[in-house]
């Protein structure tokens, strides 16, 4: 084996690793500033009533991570674009530690993470569903969400404003 060789080996034996090691943090993503509750809140509720949209990331249509990705993005964060993907950035949170702006997960086909919304206070969250479009609805609702709720995680620091 020649030197030329083995030093090419070495380097794309250290790329590999370097790769295998960072892969699994691709996509996650921490906001370098904080983002006010009220100004997330308001920002997702003023898309409320634009149509679902398979693969809508536009004031045209939204699919559920597309429309969590068009409001933290009007904010300066950048999320991975599907549900599963934002599922594996930032920390998990407790439901009982949800706080405005947290990211909620459900499985609704059976094959783990499908839905994606945003916690916005109050038992509720704002999402696009695919039966009503940009809507708000309740984390525990015993009917569907309830029963679909899989976790939640918090992927920007969001500072709590008391609500006046």
């Amino acid at each position: 084996m020649s030197l030329r060789y083995t030093s090419r080996k070495i380097i794309a034996i250290f790329i590999l690793s370097i790769l295998l090691v960072t892969a699994p943090f691709a996509g996650n993503t921490e906001a370098s500033s904080t983002v006010d509750s009220n100004e997330l809140v308001a920002t997702a509720k003023n898309l409320i009533g634009i149509k679902y949209r398979g693969g809508g990331t536009t004031t045209s249509g939204f699919d559920c991570s597309g429309f969590v990705t068009y409001v933290f993005d009007n904010l300066g964060i950048d999320l991975p674009r599907t549900s599963s993907g934002m599922h594996s950035s930032g920390s998990k949170v407790a439901k009982s530690d949800l706080i405005a702006g947290d990211l909620v997960f459900f499985n609704t086909t059976g094959k783990g993470v499908s839905h994606v919304g945003i916690y916005i206070g109050d038992g509720k969250f704002i999402h696009s569903a695919s039966s009503q479009g940009v809507s708000v609805s309740q984390l525990n609702d015993p009917y569907y969400w309830g029963k679909r709720y899989i976790g939640a995680k918090r992927v920007a620091n969001v500072s709590v404003a008391l609500n006046k």
